[in-house]
């Protein structure tokens, strides 16, 4: 099977690689290798690759930028999509933009365009296809505020999706409840608004993530969802667990709702971190904290 993929991907034309860390791929720095790590260059391509691993029965999985998710210190035992950055195609104050393309790079072009609606996204570190999956916000902003659609692979097709069919709630969307399913491309629409405007509202957005996030540190940004009618930040902190520590993991200083790796990390160290932190946290206040960072399996 290994020479079979090996062999497909060179006549796809994509570049593929053995043994890569992953670490070298995620925010938090942690992670085993792949066995194999493609790198497709477009939309047809990710699609073909798909197919490919789920007709071969080859274990497989996407990967934006890494930013959401904690990878074992074995590594993976299969194939690991990194999905396309193709630029984004700009059409007036509307925008079409492959999965695998900086959020916060959108939103910045956006913003010399003088288009707002996606200055929340100034600092948030991950894809565009990862922030329709998860609906992802801040600042009073989500991606469901401008998404006019997006494009998806599924084991039957190609299927477009409009804005409604997403079924988007905080932090959730229709591929939230769909893993099969893989967001290709997403389109948007933006508002006029005054460039000078938009440049003031995200350097005021970069600052009070400089000031209130540990930006200095290894993370995958928050790490539990928010519950219902609190904060998970506030909650952890409350718990007296602000800058508790296992091996290289620590609970923030700086905000308790993310998780560091403060040099040396290793997966086992968070999740076993993790884990205190959920215990402690319900057996003081009763509420099950829910993981926001997504662990590869």
């Amino acid at each position: 099977m290994e020479q079979s993929l090996i062999a497909f991907a060179a006549a796809q034309g994509i570049p593929l690689m053995e043994n890569e860390i992953l670490s070298r791929h995620t925010t938090f720095h942690i992670g085993g290798p792949a066995r194999f790590f493609a790198m497709p260059q477009t939309a047809a391509q990710t699609a073909a690759l798909l197919d490919y691993a789920r007709e071969a029965g080859l274990c497989h999985t996407v990967i934006g930028n890494g930013s959401n998710l904690l990878v074992p210190d074995e590594g993976y035992a299969g194939l690991v999509i990194r999905m396309p950055e193709g630029e984004p195609a700009w059409d007036g104050n509307e925008v079409t933009v492959s999965a695998g393309f900086s959020l916060a790079r959108l939103s910045a072009q956006a913003a010399e365009r003088g288009l707002g609606g996606l200055t929340f996204a100034q600092g948030i570190p991950g894809t565009v296809g990862g922030a329709v999956v998860m609906n992802a916000g801040a600042y009073g902003g989500e991606i469901r505020d401008t998404l006019m659609g997006s494009v998806c692979y599924t084991p039957q097709g190609i299927r477009r999706l409009s804005a409604a069919e997403h079924g988007f709630s905080y932090r959730h969307s229709v591929y939230s409840d769909h893993s099969a399913w893989i967001v290709l491309e997403a389109a948007f629409r933006l508002v006029l608004a005054d460039r000078e405007q938009l440049a003031a509202e995200m350097a005021d957005f970069a600052l009070r993530r400089r000031e209130k996030q540990p930006l200095e540190y290894p993370s995958a940004g928050s790490a539990f969802k928010r519950p219902a009618g609190n904060f998970a930040g506030k909650l952890i902190e409350d718990a007296g667990l602000k800058g508790f520590a296992v091996g290289g993991a620590q609970v923030s200083e700086k905000h308790a709702g993310f998780v560091i790796n403060r040099g040396g990390a290793t997966c086992a160290d968070v999740l076993a971190l993790m884990e205190h932190v959920q215990h402690t946290v319900y057996e003081r206040f009763g509420v099950m904290l829910e993981p926001e960072v997504r662990l590869l399996r």
